[in-house]
């Protein structure tokens, strides 16, 4: 079993199953791809992850979900754990959003939807690639 995850949140189960398709196509064999659908479903995915001492590596979020919005997770996100890449995903988020992100954290990449594969892919990659110029250790 894999000892690290990418985490994908979205309210859209159309858009996680994709999500996950696409992901574990290129990085089944290494990660496990896990899956929220909403902001409070994810805290506990990655309580249960650290729990099972799963090494987070990637959060890709949607921006626009009711409760709170991407940007305001992946912000509270970084103030927990720095260490985890993250990518916002949205067909909604406006400049604004985005702009707070770059202000307040450190975002890998925005991506918008309707996404192109091998843009999510090469986006993952280079992330996982920041983490490993720090780290001596396979991700």
């Amino acid at each position: 079993m894999a000892n690290s995850a990418i985490l994908c949140v979205d309210d859209e189960s159309v858009i996680l199953r994709s999500l996950r398709d696409q992901i574990g196509k290129y990085f089944g064999d290494q990660h496990l791809c896990e899956i929220a659908e909403s902001v409070e479903e994810a805290w506990e995915v990655i309580d249960e992850l650290k729990e099972d001492e799963i090494k987070i590596l990637v959060i890709i979020s949607d921006w626009l979900m009711p409760g709170i919005k991407g940007d305001e997770f992946l912000i509270e996100l970084n103030q927990r754990f720095p260490e985890i890449v993250t990518v916002l995903l949205s067909g909604q988020a406006d400049e604004s959003a985005v702009d707070r992100i770059h202000q307040n954290m450190q975002l890998h990449a925005y991506l918008a939807k309707p996404w192109n594969e091998e843009e999510l892919i090469q986006v993952i990659r280079s992330g996982l690639e920041t983490l490993t110029v720090g780290d001596t250790h396979e991700c």
